[in-house]
């Protein structure tokens, strides 16, 4: 499954769409993704960014063994994209020393 986390851009064919941070995180859990595109603005920062998806992701890795799907970032948010890019190099790290 490939999972496209955003409040406003067109999900592009074949991606399932969610809106929050914990819907993705709900389907990462699932074993199921394959890939996951990740926008950091989503509307309402109390319930979370895609942000929270890369710490949730890093944190899995590290504790517990996770494989991370291929992550994208399609974000506008230019810091935050970079961010993000920062945390999915370091996952993707974790991943091969693992």
């Amino acid at each position: 499954m490939k999972v496209y986390l955003d409040d406003e851009r067109a999900t592009p064919p074949g991606w399932t769409r969610v809106y929050w941070p914990d819907e993705a995180i709900a389907l990462l859990e699932s074993g199921e993704v394959t890939e996951i595109s990740l926008d950091h603005d989503l509307g309402d920062d109390e319930r979370g960014t895609g942000y929270d998806v890369v710490l949730w992701i890093e944190e899995a890795v590290v504790t517990r063994g996770f494989r991370p799907p291929i992550m994208r970032v399609h974000s506008a948010n230019s810091s935050a994209r970079e961010k993000m890019e920062r945390g999915i190099a370091a996952i993707e790290r974790l991943a091969r020393e693992g």
